[in-house]
């Protein structure tokens, strides 16, 4: 798809939709590394990594006159100057200017300005690039910056004047990190960083490749000696089910497993530690650290594992795997043990390809980086070590015990030198180890192949994702679904674990795995179709969820006991099934069944009124319907779905917060899914709780279009209330949604005083969200503006302490339902059920997850 910027709303060019250039929503940290550069990727550009700033707003006019300087003092602006035409697939915004008259209706030969269309690569930072012309390259000359007037606790020894460093430096969050990067920056100035030549010690010629064969046929018989192997598994986040499920296919009591949680990764942390409590073969790393995508930490943890695997006196294995949560096997343990025994003295990593200098630009290798305040800073260029081959691929690989012993306790020059060189390098685990490999003494073992398959999908996983951890622009497979089974019967080489898997995208293609590796489990087994994923558990602290996370949490507490208090089928005198809420929630869970989202399972504490006695309950609340279809009559049938949320994965096309929990500080993401049809345009249009018009935009949507997806520059704080999205075509309703925007009950984790209500829940200032007012369009969409909802939204913005609980509950109550409770002990409400007796409850039975002793033939599954 092609879209060009409206001129209030700024939009970057995408293939799956489009963005604003309004910052973006926070996004997990994903510490599980992928292969940066799949073969056919060509359309990365990291040359744009310029100093950031705090973003500010600015006004049309503004923004328009910074991007033409900019333009014109760019070499070739003439040849690559905007189109003033419009285009398929363009976004197109109006309204009137303050104190201008209205527009016309949209689509009723109407008048308005057409955006610029984006020059070829503006604002983008993965459009294809031309080498030769690439701003950062090392043949290039670049002119001295000064750097700005930066703090240090000690005086930088050399003069900075990296355009790259000083950006780095004018972004990083800590004096020490500042301090690092200058550090880092004049010992490579100075000739003292990186190693010029390396020795290689492989007698071969270019790069070994040995042929293995394998029969996928389970009959190899078994050897006589089956080698033993370290498991490592590389975790974060929190699902921990999923985890265990892995671990289950995994497990043999004649293997080892190694386990290292993220350092932010609290609660799984608990998991782990309560799972290695039960086998004799699983130990958890006595460190943790915190990994980030391209991250030197990465690499670095590994060589802790090896080495700490390797001090394992009675742990004796020959072979180190690495996986993640989000890794499965798709061929039996004995099967891979049987593989590996046979060859026993190889390594299998897999490499890049052919096009050694494609790989070193694309990777970064001839950069240097740091990393330091969970970010890898790009510092400027550096030269490629002469001597040796660099060589890279995936960060997934298999590696016997003679090779990791050489990588661990070496002092030769090559694995001294490569240690220096990958400390400062991006991605380092995904060419440290190939190209020590392929200079070592071991490079006769090397087989191209990790024996494992990844879910590549280069049009939706290169979206350069990770930019607001690393100063670079990479890739990441996509999650595997029901239609993908059949890829892993039809490998033609020797594969055993495929990758990734995320039982919150989709269960089911786990649970087609299952049945094939160990047979299905009988349609009656509980929980079956269902996943549960922790968000929040007591021990984190409320510190750790978002005040509108903090305010939906207890409201939908509330919303159980109102419900509990229902079943007494109003008896004033039975205060059996009446509660008083205690204290913050206990936990909350996400709910999914046959892989769709059911809502939120809220464990929390409250008084029952009869005995006054705590109890602990646990609350199910369900999101409404708020997509409708407006008038199916009127021949429009492209339009599937429409939702409004935050944390858009584009990836995955799927908003990874869940339910839509959203505050007046949001910056909501409106998506729309398409079917296949003819060209057509929409309007889009954005109403607030008052009626008033806070966006109206155009959209140009191809016939191949299956998603698109917009933020609108939005002035905040958004007004708190259900708003309403329509969506038109001809100036004729076709669907619209909901959705809410709730009134903070917590500010910074306390209850919110009134000054801070007045700040955050009275709307944008002079109740204008853009900087063009759309109140002309009322009249023609037929929204009438009420003052006494004004009015109302004045008074409910003053509201604190329970008038401001009554006034969220009422809100959240329009988008969710409680549909059940139940107690996790002794109840006095007779009508409360057991939650272990459930088919719902986070503590309802889940034999798919739950672990076990070992068998006889040394299996849990």
């Amino acid at each position: 798809m092609r879209l060009t910027p409206p001129c209030v709303c700024s939009c970057l060019l995408s293939q799956d939709g489009y963005y604003s250039h309004r910052p973006k929503e926070k996004v997990r940290v994903d510490s599980n590394n992928e292969n940066s550069v799949p073969k056919d990727f060509e359309n990365i550009d990291n040359s744009n990594f310029g100093a950031r700033s705090q973003p500010q707003r600015q006004t049309p006019g503004k923004r328009r006159d910074r991007l033409q300087e900019k333009a014109q003092a760019e070499p070739g602006w003439k040849d690559n100057a905007p189109v003033l035409s419009k285009g398929s697939n363009e976004v197109i915004q109006y309204g009137e200017a303050k104190g201008g008259s209205p527009p016309a209706p949209p689509g009723r030969n109407r008048t308005h300005s057409a955006g610029r269309r984006a020059p070829p690569g503006a604002g983008r930072a993965h459009l294809s690039q031309q080498p030769q012309q690439h701003p950062y390259h090392p043949q290039g000359k670049r002119p001295a910056t000064a750097a700005p007037d930066i703090k240090y606790d000690q005086p930088p020894k050399c003069e900075i004047n990296g355009k790259e460093a000083i950006s780095a430096l004018s972004r990083a969050k800590t004096k020490e990190c500042r301090q690092q990067i200058a550090e880092v920056y004049c010992r490579h100035k100075e000739g003292q960083l990186m190693p010029e030549k390396v020795t290689r010690y492989c007698p071969l010629e270019g790069k070994a490749n040995v042929n293995v064969q394998w029969e996928d046929d389970s009959s190899e018989s078994a050897p006589a000696t089956p080698v033993r192997i370290a498991f490592v598994l590389v975790v974060h986040g929190r699902a921990s089910r999923q985890l265990q499920r892995l671990f289950k296919a995994i497990y043999h009591t004649s293997h080892f497993y190694y386990i290292h949680v993220d350092q932010r990764s609290n609660y799984l942390h608990r998991q782990v530690v309560a799972l290695a409590s039960q086998y004799p073969n699983v130990r958890v790393t006595p460190w943790r650290m915190s990994t980030i995508w391209g991250g030197a930490s990465l690499l670095t943890m590994y060589l802790q594992s090896m080495k700490d695997l390797l001090a394992m006196r009675d742990w004796s294995w020959d072979f180190f795997i690495n996986l993640s949560a989000a890794d499965y096997p798709i061929r039996a343990n004995n099967q891979l043990v049987a593989f590996l025994s046979k060859y026993r003295d190889m390594n299998f990593i897999k490499s890049h390809g052919r096009d050694n200098a494609r790989f070193i630009r694309k990777q970064g290798l001839d950069r240097l980086f740091f990393e330091c305040d969970t970010h890898m800073w790009r510092l400027g260029d550096r030269r490629i070590p002469e001597g040796i081959s660099v060589d890279g691929g995936s960060d997934w690989f298999l590696l016997n015990r003679k090779f990791v012993e050489y990588v661990i306790n070496s002092q030769d020059d090559l694995v001294t030198s490569m240690k220096r060189f990958y400390s400062y390098t991006l991605l380092p685990a995904e060419s440290f180890f190939h190209t020590v490999l392929e200079n070592s003494p071991h490079c006769e073992s090397m087989v191209d192949n990790n024996l494992r398959i990844t879910n590549w999908n280069r049009k939706l996983g290169c979206k350069c994702q990770y930019k607001h951890i690393v100063d670079w622009c990479g890739c990441s497979p996509n999650d595997f679904k029901p239609p993908d089974f059949h890829r892993f019967q039809q490998t033609a080489r020797p594969t055993f674990f495929a990758r990734k898997f995320e039982a919150s995208v989709n269960q089911e293609i786990i649970n087609q795995l299952d049945g094939f590796l160990f047979g299905s489990m009988p349609s009656t087994t509980p929980g079956l179709k269902a996943y549960w994923e922790n968000v929040y558990d007591e021990p984190d602290g409320v510190h750790s969820l978002s005040d509108a996370q903090l305010t939906h949490y207890h409201s939908f507490a509330r919303m159980g006991l109102v419900r509990a208090a229902s079943s007494l089928q109003g008896d004033p005198n039975d205060s059996s099934c009446r509660y008083f809420s205690m204290g913050h929630p206990v936990s909350v869970h996400l709910y999914f069944l046959s892989d769709r989202f059911q809502g939120y399972l809220v464990r929390h504490h409250a008084t029952n009124l009869a005995t006054s006695k705590l109890e602990t309950l646990e609350t199910w609340v369900m999101p409404k319907k708020v997509f409708k279809i407006a008038n199916p009559t009127n021949g429009f049938s492209r339009l599937q779905f429409a939702e409004i949320g935050t944390e858009w994965d584009a990836k995955e096309r799927m908003f990874r917060n869940f339910g839509g929990l959203m505050g007046p500080t949001e910056e909501p993401v409106g998506m729309q899914k398409w079917g296949k049809g003819a060209n057509v345009t929409v309007t889009v249009v954005w109403i607030d709780p008052t009626n008033v018009i806070a966006a109206t935009y155009d959209i140009l949507i191809d016939a191949s279009a299956e998603f698109t997806h917009y933020r609108p520059p939005l002035n905040l704080p958004l007004r708190p209330g259900v708003w309403t999205v329509r969506v038109l075509h001809h100036w004729s309703p076709v669907a619209e949604t909901r959705f809410l925007i709730t009134p903070l009950a917590y500010n910074k984790h306390q209850p919110i005083r009134q000054e801070d209500t007045l700040r955050l829940h009275n709307g944008p200032a002079k109740n204008s969200y853009m900087d063009q007012s759309f109140h002309g369009l009322n009249p023609v969409l037929n929204i009438p503006v009420h003052l006494g909802q004004v009015e109302a939204a004045k008074r409910n913005a003053g509201l604190t302490g329970a008038e401001l609980e009554r006034w969220v509950d009422s809100l959240v109550g329009e988008v969710w339902s409680a549909v059940d409770m139940c107690s996790t002990g002794p109840s006095a409400c007779p009508v409360m059920q057991a939650c272990a007796k459930t088919m719902w409850s986070s503590l309802s039975p889940d034999p798919k997850s739950q672990l076990g002793p070992p068998r006889a033939d040394g299996r849990i599954r």
